[in-house]
């Protein structure tokens, strides 16, 4: 037999690409920046163990439905940019990545109902909230992520809510400092996407997926993407009059990663080439998580 031939990925190796582990950092980022800002006041560990696996299930999630609700709307076809999709490329069948939509969304659900029980009503409605948008992104009868809501559910689910959600389950209150750290960690982590759908204009255009991308169109898109990493640095000031320390200017170490891809995406950096971009503004996104949380707690 030919030695090229491309040999089908084992069972365990489908899943993990089902699952894309490069997203999961997203995931991480908020929980890290919310138990930060709370550790001044009351840190819990435990809380912050639920709600880190209680988001990367909705992540997790979240990928496995994209993954059946775009091979079912003829969005992942041959000429993808991005990585391989499971279900498109027949590793696994719909029923297959169906049930394990539920089965994850499942789990998440009930880790999120231990930590309803620690918070109450407000974290029923953002965990409730959170699985919805992951639903719903390319799935359901009316999908926002085919109508260009995308970029502003990503950043008020992805940000605002889980870095706010994540304090108010320690500290049992809403804070400005929680809501304020929400915002870079949310500009952040929709420029992850920012750069996803800039990536896939003329293939999502090709499929009737109108994302902001498509409307606003390349340059301006670089010009989005440019203003979402400028402005994460740019509010970092506030949380000093927020009550935070100086130690919240930590993320400024992860400036040269964050120029670095600005002159890669504003030089015109497109298709495929996009895809390490992409991967290390997810890295951009997690280091800055990751110091502004141990910047608050300081």
């Amino acid at each position: 037999m030919d030695s090229t031939v491309l040999r089908r990925p084992s069972s365990w190796a489908v899943w993990l690409m089902a699952a894309r582990p490069a997203t999961l950092a997203a995931a991480v980022a908020p929980v890290l920046v919310g138990s930060g800002a709370a550790a001044r006041e009351e840190f819990r560990p435990h809380v912050m163990a639920a709600a880190l696996v209680a988001a990367l299930l909705i992540q997790v999630g979240t990928n496995l439905a994209n993954d059946l609700a775009d091979y079912q709307r003829g969005a992942d076809t041959s000429d993808r940019l991005g990585p391989p999709r499971v279900t498109a490329q027949g590793l696994l069948s719909p029923g297959q990545v169906r049930a394990a939509t539920y089965i994850v969304f499942g789990l998440a659900a009930a880790v999120g109902l231990y930590l309803v029980v620690l918070g109450g009503w407000p974290v029923l409605l953002i965990g409730a909230g959170a699985i919805l948008a992951g639903l719903t992104y390319t799935g359901g009868p009316w999908p926002y992520g085919y109508h260009a809501l995308g970029d502003l559910v990503c950043f008020l689910f992805f940000g605002v809510a889980a870095v706010t959600g994540t304090y108010y389950l320690h500290t049992d209150e809403f804070a400005p400092v929680a809501f304020l750290a929400s915002l870079p960690v949310g500009l952040l982590v929709t420029a992850i996407l920012v750069v996803n759908n800039l990536r896939d204009i003329e293939t999502d255009r090709r499929a009737r997926k109108v994302t902001l991308a498509v409307l606003l169109g390349p340059q301006r898109t670089r010009l989005q993407y440019a203003a979402f990493l400028a402005l994460a640095y740019l509010l970092l000031p506030l949380l000093l009059h927020a009550g935070a320390s100086p130690w919240a200017f930590l993320p400024v170490l992860t400036l040269p990663l964050a120029l670095r891809l600005l002159r890669s995406v504003l030089g015109g950096t497109s298709g495929r080439a996009l895809n390490p971009v992409l991967k290390q503004t997810a890295r951009l996104h997690l280091l800055f998580g990751a110091l502004l949380g141990v910047g608050l707690a300081l």
